[in-house]
């Protein structure tokens, strides 16, 4: 074996988002609903045998050194003494700055697809610790499964969603993550929820009363990018009046979601979007389309 073609990397969205404490290093600990969906990017890896990584693809805005799939392969060779190298091709589907954690999903799947195409066979508990140093998201990716997250991210339990669709909005802006979080007016101290109240088998879905949840970050956001609030109103104004959930940002946006009830429904609503917008229509995905690609 000596390519992987259409790999996927799927986005993810913050079903809710409460941010519930800091901890002394400044990581803050959050408790949230992941949500896979089939937005995702694509990529395509080539085994070299010269120990090289490199990445065979421009992006604007990112250098070749700081972009997460070639941080994951070295940090993989560094972790393992692999010998190979790899080159790297992505296809962006997913828009950069916008919550839905594109760059931790990319990253995720090279260390899913180079733990087979370097043949290491490590178990998922290892890619995870090593995707932790990553970046927080990166775990819930190689965890494969949506999920009741908590932690800085790596505490996960899996959570079965119901099959769903969901219009997506990225309002044409990139909202930086680490301008959210460091603001001081963003609330830091939402009550935990009550592991207890739920079911000993594992949480339920119907157990979460969406609605009365939120996203802590999403007031932060709107307050530094208008454009964010101004999505957000937008959906909330076409979106089906039997749909209980309201829109939401997806974590520290810039993307914005509401359920539809039907993937046609999605697509009216978005006919009318604004020209610097951009939009889709998405299915959930119950599991990462590459979990297979590692051991529990």
């Amino acid at each position: 074996m000596e390519e992987l073609r259409d790999c996927a990397a799927p986005a993810k969205l913050n079903l809710f988002l409460h941010v519930v404490g800091r901890r002394a290093d400044g990581y803050h600990c959050i408790e949230s609903v992941f949500q896979l969906i089939d937005l995702a990017d694509t990529l395509h890896f080539k085994r070299r045998a010269d120990g090289h990584i490199l990445r065979t693809t421009l992006i604007d805005g990112v250098p070749e050194e700081t972009d997460l799939c070639v941080r994951a392969a070295r940090l993989l060779q560094t972790e393992t003494g692999s010998t190979f190298g790899v080159e790297i091709a992505i296809e962006k589907r997913i828009p950069m700055g916008g919550g839905l954690g594109g760059g931790s999903s990319d990253a995720a799947t090279t260390l899913l697809a180079l733990n087979r195409l370097w043949e290491l066979k490590l178990s998922r508990a290892e890619l995870q610790r090593i995707g932790l140093k990553l970046g927080a998201d990166v775990p819930f990716f190689l965890f494969g499964h949506n999920a009741f997250v908590r932690g800085i991210g790596e505490q996960m339990q899996a959570l079965d969603t119901p099959s769903r669709c969901f219009a997506v909005i990225h309002p044409g802006v990139l909202v930086p993550t680490a301008a959210i979080f460091s603001a001081p007016e963003l609330t830091r101290s939402t009550e935990s929820l009550k592991i207890s109240d739920f079911s000993a088998n594992g949480l339920q879905f119907s157990q979460l009363d969406l609605e009365s949840f939120r996203n802590d970050l999403e007031p932060v956001a709107v307050a530094r990018f208008p454009e964010v609030g101004k999505a957000l109103a937008w959906l909330n104004r076409f979106r089906d009046q039997d749909q209980k959930q309201s829109a939401r940002m997806s974590g520290s946006g810039a993307c914005v979601f509401v359920p539809v009830p039907e993937r046609s429904y999605g697509e009216r609503l978005l006919r009318d979007l604004p020209d610097t917008w951009s939009g889709w229509v998405c299915q959930s995905l119950q599991k990462h389309p590459m979990r297979e690609f590692a051991e529990d």
